[in-house]
């Protein structure tokens, strides 16, 4: 089944990403699914969390592997449901963080899976927050730590209301299982941990390798810039290549070179970034592209492949600027 839930809207005031000239969003047609993102409305009250009733975990047993759950026995609890059912040592998940997990779905009444990310292969990338994904997992796994499996059964109030999710088989009086492996946590504070690589290039930007969520320096050298696009690891990673079809979550400040002028940071607004590499200029998926998980990467973007004479209103960016941004690529789907 094919999901939607990576919002890759870019949140407000990260205009300058967008490729130009095109206002179509395809991400809805390319990401549909059930679950597990929220609803049109999410106004629950907050939930009493108990121990059980949960089914049974009857093969699958370890971290990562695809579970097998048990039909749901009797009446599932009107509170919501949580266990921990390994746990993990890795950071503490906090509400509003970007958490990349893998998990499985299914009714509580029937037992019929109904959505999970391990056939796949492609953990899921969503943001704990309002609005984004259904109350159930925002409450559930938030104090959490990364490495632990979670089951949790979510009653309607907390999954998708009164009118269920047709789309999936789900019903408003449907009780949903869920088996979640939480594999990292990403907050404003996150960074790329990666190998430190020379910067020996005179006329190219030199930035900054600290890896401890503070936006690294980025000086610009006075020279005329590069004609062609420039996209050189600062820190690399050791994660998985980026492809053109992937979405990323990053942080990222970017400034003209002429000026040395910042014009935009996930930094500045205390919130990582995600998108899909088809949603952005071509400077931007053709730099990130091939380029590992984990990493920092120093972009530089002739006009031709970034907004050229035509930039967006409110952007800071001039006529025929030549771009320079740092992007921590954190993580991918």
């Amino acid at each position: 089944m094919r999901r939607r839930s990576l919002l890759i809207a870019v949140p407000a005031g990260m205009v300058t990403l967008a490729a130009c000239g095109d206002d179509k969003d395809d991400s809805s047609k390319a990401n549909e699914s059930a679950s597990p993102s929220a609803p049109e409305t999410s106004a629950a009250p907050s939930p009493k969390i108990v121990d059980g009733p949960l089914p049974a975990i009857t093969a699958g047993t370890k971290f990562g592997q695809k579970p097998t759950v048990a039909k749901g026995s009797g009446d599932p609890s009107k509170d919501l449901a949580v266990k921990t059912v390994i746990a993990g040592g890795g950071k503490v998940v906090a509400e509003n963080d970007y958490i990349q997990a893998d998990y499985l779905g299914q009714i509580w009444s029937t037992g019929k899976v109904f959505d999970n990310s391990y056939d796949p292969k492609t953990p899921l990338l969503i943001q704990l927050s309002q609005g984004r994904i259904i109350d159930g997992w925002r409450y559930a796994l938030t104090g959490k730590k990364a490495g632990s499996r979670v089951e949790m059964a979510v009653p309607p109030t907390w999954g998708y209301g009164k009118d269920g999710e047709p789309r999936a088989g789900i019903k408003g009086t449907d009780t949903l299982v869920f088996v979640v492996d939480i594999l990292d946590t990403f907050n404003a504070k996150s960074s790329a941990k990666g190998d430190v690589v020379a910067q020996d290039n005179v006329d190219l930007p030199t930035v900054g390798t600290n890896t401890d969520g503070k936006a690294p320096s980025l000086e610009v050298p006075k020279t005329d810039p590069p004609k062609k696009l420039v996209a050189n690891y600062v820190l690399e990673g050791d994660g998985d290549e980026v492809t053109a079809a992937n979405s990323v979550l990053v942080q990222y400040k970017g400034v003209q070179w002429d000026t040395g002028k910042e014009f935009d940071s996930t930094y500045a607004n205390k919130q990582l970034a995600s998108f899909s590499l088809q949603q952005v200029v071509k400077g931007w998926s053709q730099g990130l592209t091939g380029k590992k998980v984990g990493s920092r990467v120093l972009i530089v973007i002739p006009p031709e492949l970034g907004y050229g004479d035509n930039p967006q209103p409110g952007s800071g960016i001039s006529k025929g600027a030549t771009l320079v941004f740092t992007v921590d690529i954190l993580a991918k789907m």
